[in-house]
């Protein structure tokens, strides 16, 4: 075995930790709060600013209700697989990408465990961060209705995950170069 791919089996057990870690600090978190919390009772944390809230969530992510969840469901498989066999198939490529594909593919298989078994997704974070407002206007020929968030939907640790994961591959996207420079550094 040679010292790349030795570095590379290293990575790739690196990366199935990372998955594993998710999904594992996901179902615990989730079925704690599940065994010692109502449904829809909240706990103050940090005052408002932070409470521990069990909602059940029929919907996507951020409540967006989907009429079939059935579909929806075999979407998320389907989707959970194309993060697999991306991430599998850049093996060669810049390694922050694929700790990113890592996070999100962790949490979309933790989410995705709690549709199969449940039918919905435990959610129970609940963050006071800002208020969104967005007024109401007309543009060419789209009406918007406008928008209001008071409070920033309730989530877990799947839905960090997929966010973190995304915020990252935005940014090697953003600065391809720093991703690049990265590479080369951890792999001298």
């Amino acid at each position: 075995m040679n010292i790349t791919s030795a570095k590379g089996n290293k990575r790739s057990i690196v990366l199935i930790t990372i998955v594993a870690a998710i999904i594992l600090l996901d179902q615990i978190t989730k079925f704690v709060v599940k065994k010692f919390m109502f449904l829809y009772e909240s706990i103050e944390v940090m005052g408002d600013f932070f409470k521990l809230t069990y909602i059940e969530n029929p919907g996507m992510a951020f409540g967006i209700q989907m009429e079939s969840k059935i579909w929806f469901t075999i979407l998320s498989i389907f989707a959970a697989l194309v993060v697999a066999v991306y991430l599998f198939r850049l093996k060669n490529e810049s390694f922050p990408l694929r700790i990113a594909l890592s996070m999100i593919l962790g949490g979309a298989i933790g989410n995705l465990i709690d549709r199969l078994a449940y039918g919905k997704v435990v959610d129970f974070l609940d963050f006071e961060f800002f208020d969104i407002s967005i007024p109401a206007f007309n543009f060419l020929f789209f009406n918007f209705p406008g928008y209001d968030l008071h409070r920033w939907p309730v989530f877990n640790v799947a839905d960090m995950a997929v966010s973190c994961g995304m915020i990252l591959i935005t940014f090697l996207v953003f600065f391809p170069k720093y991703s690049e420079e990265k590479q080369i550094i951890t792999e001298s």
